[in-house]
């Protein structure tokens, strides 16, 4: 494992600065405080700093030589609304609110990264050191493009990472094209007629609507899209009737649908809206349809992934860089890659034995409660950082 001597050295000092911002956490779109933090730190290292683009996304620029050539490095830096179960010093102290997806460890790495090439530049034009709000649901990313992140900050390419439980620390996992799900909701208000449960005949019961349609969904997938497509559709919530004697007047479904294409997102939107009409229609009932597309799917670029697989080669060895086994979880970064060429990778955190005492008692994983993020990754996540800007800059377009 190729890690920078500077970078090692200063690693105890920036998990510090991870450790304050875990124990701080903030949620989307209120990131204040550790949009400060960020700032604060950035501006002591000689860094220029942009803030406000998505509310309170920051951006730092880093600058060497001549060269117009330019690439961008991105953190998110929001929290999520869970109450920590962890009772070790740096836990949470704002109940309802914690860093159980790593973004403060994201962020540190970036800052890490950032520190080290303010202070040696050994590359040739501009690395720009996106600290992103809001991706846990509030598309921060989308935010900060509306804000003209591309335009004020032109770059040619972007890169981002996230953390894996599970994969050992010193292993990365990156994959070209489809690696993060697009991410979508559904609502379903079907209406009927009210009645007493002990004389059904004089009312439409929407329980039994509701039923046939969840069941059929399903045919979506099995027997509308072709087998060697991926899609998923969950009905997540189902709410109806206030008492056991009384045929409900409407139920409401609710769900999520995950896809890795828009052709199948596309596919899946209108036959739900066909089931949903066609069912109510032969139950003499009706129904309210609605469909938000949220985040779209993440689409790594095939010559950015490859780029990027070199430079993890070159840090901890080809063998410890994996192929990434695509998730249906979703990531905003895809409006990154929608914008700009670019790769999202993933950096193991490891099986949870690095978690001292006063941890909860459940797994390490993402949006766990008991999570929290391993500081190991810092030195070689940023180190990755600093080598793949060098690399792009130097390289030939």
């Amino acid at each position: 494992m190729q890690l920078i001597e500077s970078i090692l050295a200063d690693s105890a000092a920036v998990a510090a600065i991870r450790r304050d911002l875990h124990a701080h956490p903030e949620l989307r779109f209120e990131e204040n405080r550790t949009a400060d933090v960020i700032a604060k730190a950035l501006g002591e290292w000689g860094i220029e700093v942009h803030r406000g683009l998505g509310k309170t996304g920051v951006v730092g620029i880093v600058k060497n030589g001549n060269s117009p050539r330019a690439v961008g490095l991105r953190a998110d830096i929001d929290a999520l609304p869970i109450t920590e179960r962890n009772s070790f010093a740096h836990a949470s102290r704002h109940p309802g609110k914690m860093h159980a997806c790593g973004h403060d460890g994201h962020t540190a790495i970036l800052l890490a990264a950032a520190k080290h090439l303010a202070r040696h530049r050994h590359f040739d034009g501009t690395v720009y050191l996106i600290f992103q709000p809001a991706e846990e649901g509030g598309g921060g990313a989308r935010e900060m493009i509306k804000d003209g992140l591309f335009e004020r900050f032109p770059m040619e390419a972007v890169f981002g990472a996230h953390n894996w439980p599970g994969m050992k620390v010193g292993q990365f996992a990156v994959k070209s094209g489809p690696v993060f799900a697009s991410s979508n909701e559904f609502k379903i208000t079907i209406h009927g007629k009210g009645a007493h449960g002990a004389m059904p005949h004089l009312g439409i019961d929407p329980v039994p609507v509701a039923c046939q349609m969840v069941q059929a969904f399903q045919t979506i997938i099995t027997r509308n899209m072709r087998p060697i497509d991926t899609g998923v559709i969950s009905v997540t919530m189902i709410h109806t009737g206030e008492a056991t004697n009384v045929v409900p007047e409407s139920c409401v479904l609710e769900g999520t649908v995950r896809s890795f294409t828009t052709e199948v997102l596309d596919l899946i939107e209108r036959r739900m809206k066909t089931v949903a009409d066609a069912t109510c229609a032969a139950f003499e009932a009706s129904c309210e349809f609605e469909f938000t597309r949220n985040y779209p799917p993440t689409i790594n670029h095939a010559a950015e992934t490859e780029f990027a697989k070199s430079v993890m080669a070159e840090v901890v060895g080809s063998e410890n860089v994996l192929e990434f086994e695509p998730t249906m979880g979703a990531e905003d970064f895809s409006y990154f890659l929608q914008a700009r060429p670019g790769c999202y990778f993933v950096i193991g955190n490891g099986d949870g034995a690095h978690r001292a005492g006063g941890h909860g008692l459940g797994p390490c994983m993402l949006h766990n409660p008991s999570y929290d993020f391993n500081d190991d990754l810092i030195p070689l996540g940023a180190t990755l950082w600093v080598r793949l800007a060098e690399r792009w800059l130097a390289s030939s377009k």
